[in-house]
Protein backbone atom coordinates (compact mmCIF):
# COMPACT_ATOMS: atom_id res chain seq x y z
CA UNK A 1 0.00 0.00 0.00
CA UNK A 2 0.98 3.65 -0.53
CA UNK A 3 1.06 6.07 2.38
CA UNK A 4 -0.05 8.70 -0.39
CA UNK A 5 -3.43 6.39 0.48
CA UNK A 6 -5.21 8.74 3.41
CA UNK A 7 -7.00 5.54 4.32
CA UNK A 8 -3.21 3.72 4.66
CA UNK A 9 -1.53 6.59 6.29
CA UNK A 10 -3.91 6.88 9.33
CA UNK A 11 -3.99 2.88 9.76
CA UNK A 12 0.28 3.38 10.25
CA UNK A 13 0.19 6.24 12.29
CA UNK A 14 -2.70 4.38 14.46
CA UNK A 15 -0.67 1.13 14.96
CA UNK A 16 2.33 3.13 16.02
CA UNK A 17 -0.23 5.29 18.08
CA UNK A 18 1.47 8.25 16.70
CA UNK A 19 -0.69 11.73 15.22
CA UNK A 20 1.07 15.29 13.83
CA UNK A 21 2.75 16.90 16.31
CA UNK A 22 1.99 20.99 16.17
CA UNK A 23 4.59 21.80 17.81
CA UNK A 24 7.26 20.55 15.43
CA UNK A 25 5.28 21.75 12.61
CA UNK A 26 3.87 18.22 11.05
CA UNK A 27 1.81 18.33 8.11
CA UNK A 28 2.06 14.46 6.24
CA UNK A 29 2.01 15.03 2.51
CA UNK A 30 -1.12 12.33 1.03
CA UNK A 31 -0.83 13.18 -2.66
CA UNK A 32 1.04 10.98 -4.58
CA UNK A 33 1.51 13.14 -7.96
CA UNK A 34 2.80 16.41 -5.46
CA UNK A 35 5.46 13.30 -3.73
CA UNK A 36 6.32 12.32 -6.60
CA UNK A 37 7.19 15.75 -8.26
CA UNK A 38 9.28 16.72 -5.57
CA UNK A 39 11.28 13.65 -5.79
CA UNK A 40 11.86 14.38 -9.26
CA UNK A 41 12.58 17.89 -8.99
CA UNK A 42 15.52 17.21 -5.50
CA UNK A 43 17.59 15.67 -8.25
CA UNK A 44 16.41 16.09 -11.52
CA UNK A 45 16.63 12.56 -12.80
CA UNK A 46 20.80 12.33 -11.46
CA UNK A 47 20.49 8.51 -10.14
CA UNK A 48 23.59 8.81 -8.84
CA UNK A 49 23.14 11.92 -6.29
CA UNK A 50 22.72 11.29 -2.37
CA UNK A 51 20.07 12.88 -1.38
CA UNK A 52 19.94 14.63 2.37
CA UNK A 53 16.09 14.85 3.69
CA UNK A 54 14.88 17.01 6.63
CA UNK A 55 11.71 15.67 7.98
CA UNK A 56 10.75 12.76 6.87
CA UNK A 57 7.29 12.47 8.75
CA UNK A 58 6.20 8.83 7.71
CA UNK A 59 8.38 8.51 4.99
CA UNK A 60 5.86 9.18 2.12
CA UNK A 61 8.84 11.78 0.26
CA UNK A 62 11.62 9.05 1.68
CA UNK A 63 10.26 5.93 -0.29
CA UNK A 64 10.34 8.03 -3.59
CA UNK A 65 13.99 9.51 -2.97
CA UNK A 66 14.93 6.28 -2.06
CA UNK A 67 13.35 4.99 -5.36
CA UNK A 68 15.31 7.41 -7.90
CA UNK A 69 18.61 8.04 -5.92
CA UNK A 70 21.39 6.31 -4.70
CA UNK A 71 21.23 6.90 -1.21
CA UNK A 72 19.07 8.90 1.18
CA UNK A 73 19.93 10.00 4.89
CA UNK A 74 16.94 11.22 6.39
CA UNK A 75 17.28 13.38 9.32
CA UNK A 76 14.16 13.44 11.95
CA UNK A 77 13.88 15.22 15.00
CA UNK A 78 10.86 13.35 16.65
CA UNK A 79 11.79 10.26 18.23
CA UNK A 80 8.36 9.27 18.44
CA UNK A 81 8.37 9.14 14.42
CA UNK A 82 11.03 6.67 14.00
CA UNK A 83 9.56 3.47 14.68
CA UNK A 84 7.32 4.31 12.00
CA UNK A 85 10.22 5.16 9.73
CA UNK A 86 11.48 1.44 10.60
CA UNK A 87 8.71 0.08 9.32
CA UNK A 88 7.50 2.40 6.98
CA UNK A 89 11.18 1.96 5.18
CA UNK A 90 12.19 -1.76 5.42
CA UNK A 91 11.90 -2.35 1.92
CA UNK A 92 14.67 -0.02 1.20
CA UNK A 93 18.57 -0.81 1.98
CA UNK A 94 19.17 2.90 0.63
CA UNK A 95 18.26 4.67 3.29
CA UNK A 96 19.21 6.01 6.37
CA UNK A 97 17.30 7.37 9.01
CA UNK A 98 18.92 9.73 11.32
CA UNK A 99 17.38 10.80 14.62
CA UNK A 100 18.29 14.90 15.54
CA UNK A 101 17.60 18.41 14.88
CA UNK A 102 18.76 19.56 11.07
CA UNK A 103 19.48 22.65 12.61
CA UNK A 104 22.19 21.21 14.77
CA UNK A 105 23.76 18.83 12.43
CA UNK A 106 26.75 18.83 11.42
CA UNK A 107 26.45 18.75 7.46
CA UNK A 108 30.18 18.90 6.39
CA UNK A 109 30.53 16.03 8.85
CA UNK A 110 27.71 14.10 7.82
CA UNK A 111 28.45 14.33 4.04
CA UNK A 112 32.25 13.24 4.63
CA UNK A 113 30.79 9.86 6.88
CA UNK A 114 27.95 8.85 4.44
CA UNK A 115 28.24 9.92 1.04
CA UNK A 116 32.25 8.82 0.60
CA UNK A 117 32.73 11.71 -2.16
CA UNK A 118 29.28 11.52 -3.53
CA UNK A 119 27.25 14.51 -4.49
CA UNK A 120 24.95 15.70 -2.32
CA UNK A 121 21.28 17.63 -2.72
CA UNK A 122 19.00 18.35 0.03
CA UNK A 123 15.20 17.39 0.09
CA UNK A 124 12.64 18.60 2.53
CA UNK A 125 9.25 19.76 3.82
CA UNK A 126 10.13 22.23 6.60
CA UNK A 127 8.05 22.80 8.81
CA UNK A 128 7.09 26.67 8.27
CA UNK A 129 8.57 27.68 11.85
CA UNK A 130 11.84 27.60 10.95
CA UNK A 131 12.24 27.75 7.41
CA UNK A 132 13.93 30.25 7.07
CA UNK A 133 16.55 29.62 9.43
CA UNK A 134 16.90 26.20 7.56
CA UNK A 135 17.47 27.74 4.56
CA UNK A 136 20.10 29.89 5.55
CA UNK A 137 22.20 27.43 7.22
CA UNK A 138 22.14 24.94 4.10
CA UNK A 139 22.76 27.97 1.65
CA UNK A 140 25.78 28.73 4.46
CA UNK A 141 27.68 25.80 3.85
CA UNK A 142 30.23 26.50 0.81
CA UNK A 143 28.85 24.55 -1.68
CA UNK A 144 28.64 21.44 -0.07
CA UNK A 145 25.58 20.71 -1.80
CA UNK A 146 24.31 20.63 -5.68
CA UNK A 147 20.77 22.06 -4.66
CA UNK A 148 18.57 22.27 -2.07
CA UNK A 149 14.57 21.62 -3.27
CA UNK A 150 12.42 22.73 -0.05
CA UNK A 151 8.47 22.88 0.70
CA UNK A 152 7.93 26.03 2.26
CA UNK A 153 5.17 28.56 3.15
CA UNK A 154 4.26 29.86 -0.35
CA UNK A 155 4.61 34.03 0.99
CA UNK A 156 8.17 32.91 2.17
CA UNK A 157 8.55 31.38 -1.44
CA UNK A 158 7.22 34.35 -3.16
CA UNK A 159 9.68 36.76 -1.17
CA UNK A 160 12.84 34.49 -1.95
CA UNK A 161 12.00 35.01 -5.73
CA UNK A 162 10.81 38.58 -5.57
CA UNK A 163 12.14 41.55 -7.57
CA UNK A 164 13.30 44.73 -6.37
CA UNK A 165 11.03 47.39 -5.97
CA UNK A 166 8.51 44.81 -5.54
CA UNK A 167 6.06 44.49 -1.86
CA UNK A 168 7.78 40.70 -1.51
CA UNK A 169 11.89 41.41 -1.72
CA UNK A 170 13.24 41.64 1.17
CA UNK A 171 16.69 40.83 2.95
CA UNK A 172 16.40 37.39 2.87
CA UNK A 173 15.47 37.84 -0.96
CA UNK A 174 18.99 38.94 -1.66
CA UNK A 175 20.69 37.53 0.63
CA UNK A 176 19.97 33.96 -0.76
CA UNK A 177 20.82 35.63 -4.25
CA UNK A 178 24.61 35.32 -3.20
CA UNK A 179 24.29 31.87 -2.97
CA UNK A 180 21.40 29.99 -5.56
CA UNK A 181 19.83 30.91 -7.93
CA UNK A 182 16.07 30.05 -7.19
CA UNK A 183 13.24 28.95 -8.61
CA UNK A 184 9.43 28.67 -7.68
CA UNK A 185 8.26 25.11 -9.16
CA UNK A 186 4.47 24.47 -8.29
CA UNK A 187 2.45 25.35 -5.28
CA UNK A 188 0.49 22.57 -2.81
CA UNK A 189 -2.77 23.41 -1.67
CA UNK A 190 -3.37 22.51 1.98
CA UNK A 191 -5.46 19.68 0.49
CA UNK A 192 -2.64 17.39 -0.10
CA UNK A 193 -1.64 17.48 3.57
CA UNK A 194 -2.87 15.59 6.62
CA UNK A 195 -3.79 17.48 8.41
CA UNK A 196 -4.42 20.35 6.33
CA UNK A 197 -2.50 24.02 7.20
CA UNK A 198 -4.37 26.88 6.69
CA UNK A 199 -2.01 27.96 4.37
CA UNK A 200 -0.79 27.28 0.80
CA UNK A 201 2.82 25.77 0.48
CA UNK A 202 5.45 26.33 -2.27
CA UNK A 203 7.73 23.59 -3.75
CA UNK A 204 11.43 25.63 -4.40
CA UNK A 205 14.50 24.34 -6.09
CA UNK A 206 17.88 26.18 -4.74
CA UNK A 207 20.52 25.52 -7.20
CA UNK A 208 23.66 26.33 -5.52
CA UNK A 209 26.44 28.62 -6.78
CA UNK A 210 29.59 27.01 -7.32
CA UNK A 211 31.25 30.76 -6.86
CA UNK A 212 29.09 33.87 -5.71
CA UNK A 213 27.80 35.89 -8.48
CA UNK A 214 29.35 39.14 -6.99
CA UNK A 215 32.97 39.82 -5.64
CA UNK A 216 33.13 41.15 -2.59
CA UNK A 217 35.77 42.63 -0.27
CA UNK A 218 33.65 40.99 3.25
CA UNK A 219 30.34 38.51 2.51
CA UNK A 220 30.36 39.62 5.89
CA UNK A 221 29.98 43.57 5.55
CA UNK A 222 27.74 42.58 2.56
CA UNK A 223 25.58 40.88 4.53
CA UNK A 224 25.44 43.57 7.22
CA UNK A 225 24.67 46.29 4.54
CA UNK A 226 22.22 43.69 3.19
CA UNK A 227 20.05 43.71 6.73
CA UNK A 228 20.59 47.50 7.59
CA UNK A 229 19.35 48.01 3.96
CA UNK A 230 16.07 46.36 5.31
CA UNK A 231 15.78 47.56 8.88
CA UNK A 232 13.50 50.31 8.42
CA UNK A 233 11.80 49.86 5.16
CA UNK A 234 10.04 52.63 3.27
CA UNK A 235 13.12 54.63 4.46
CA UNK A 236 15.58 55.74 2.32
CA UNK A 237 18.87 53.61 2.48
CA UNK A 238 20.83 56.60 4.51
CA UNK A 239 18.59 56.25 6.98
CA UNK A 240 18.48 52.50 7.64
CA UNK A 241 22.55 52.04 7.43
CA UNK A 242 22.82 55.08 10.10
CA UNK A 243 20.37 53.38 12.32
CA UNK A 244 22.63 50.16 11.76
CA UNK A 245 26.26 51.32 12.59
CA UNK A 246 28.24 54.16 14.45
CA UNK A 247 30.90 54.14 12.10
CA UNK A 248 29.49 56.19 9.30
CA UNK A 249 27.00 59.44 9.76
CA UNK A 250 24.12 59.64 7.60
CA UNK A 251 25.64 62.35 5.71
CA UNK A 252 29.05 60.71 4.78
CA UNK A 253 26.88 57.43 3.81
CA UNK A 254 24.63 59.70 1.10
CA UNK A 255 28.39 61.17 0.13
CA UNK A 256 29.31 57.72 -0.60
CA UNK A 257 26.21 56.50 -2.21
CA UNK A 258 26.23 59.89 -4.84
CA UNK A 259 29.83 59.06 -5.46
CA UNK A 260 28.77 55.80 -6.36
CA UNK A 261 26.27 56.77 -8.47
CA UNK A 262 22.76 56.68 -6.91
CA UNK A 263 20.90 59.18 -5.35
CA UNK A 264 21.00 60.39 -2.06
CA UNK A 265 17.41 59.02 -1.08
CA UNK A 266 17.79 55.93 -3.26
CA UNK A 267 16.06 53.32 -0.90
CA UNK A 268 17.26 49.55 -0.23
CA UNK A 269 14.11 48.10 -1.39
CA UNK A 270 14.89 48.76 -4.91
CA UNK A 271 18.36 47.49 -5.17
CA UNK A 272 19.62 44.15 -5.85
CA UNK A 273 22.60 42.14 -5.03
CA UNK A 274 24.77 43.55 -7.56
CA UNK A 275 24.65 46.98 -5.85
CA UNK A 276 24.39 46.25 -2.36
CA UNK A 277 28.09 44.04 -3.31
CA UNK A 278 29.20 47.72 -4.74
CA UNK A 279 27.86 49.96 -1.60
CA UNK A 280 29.48 46.83 0.39
CA UNK A 281 33.10 47.55 -1.09
CA UNK A 282 32.56 51.63 -0.50
CA UNK A 283 31.63 51.53 3.23
CA UNK A 284 32.33 49.13 6.25
CA UNK A 285 29.16 49.08 8.49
Amino acid sequence: MKLTDISYARAVMEKHGIAPQKRFGQNFLISENVVSRIADTAGLGDSDLGIIEIGPGIGTLTQKLAERYKKVVSIEIDTSLLPVLEDTLSEYDNVKIISGDAMKTDFAELVREEFDGMRVAVCANLPYYITSPVIMRLLETDGLFESVTVMIQKEVADRLVAAPATAEYGAITASCAYWADIEKVFNVSPANFIPPPKVTSSVIRMNIHKEPPVSVQSAENLFRVIRGAFAKRRKTLSNSLAGETSKLTKAEIEATLVHLGYRADVRGETLGLSDFAKISDAMVL
